[in-house]
């Protein structure tokens, strides 16, 4: 009977140790993937960075382009409505200098 409860605490012995072992080892495995995700999770944060990064930077050289390109158009405009109304901008200029001569001879 003794070496019957003798056996039976040895098993159970043995059983705790490999129960304490296997969680041992699950823990391991646990940690080892967390660690793996965050690994993971910080590569895809820092890829999503450098894409938004290079979106941004697109997105400026686009927006300059377009500045100059307005800019451009708008001098080409200006040009052509000014050599277009050259005899608007030469009658005024003429009319502004005889009103100017005109106030002087009356002071």
């Amino acid at each position: 009977m003794k070496r019957i409860i003798e056996e039976v605490l040895q098993a159970e012995q043995k059983v705790s140790t490999a129960l304490k072992q296997t969680r041992e080892k699950a823990s391991e495995i646990i940690r080892s993937a967390e660690k793996e995700t965050s690994e993971k999770i910080a590569e895809a944060r820092e890829k999503a960075r450098e894409i938004m990064q290079s979106k941004v930077e697109e997105a400026k050289k686009e927006a300059e382009r377009l500045r100059e390109e307005k800019l451009k158009q708008i001098d080409r405009e200006k040009e052509t409505l000014l050599n277009r109304n050259t005899h608007v901008t030469d009658t005024l200029v003429e009319d502004i200098c005889r009103i100017v001569l005109e106030t002087e001879l009356k002071i």
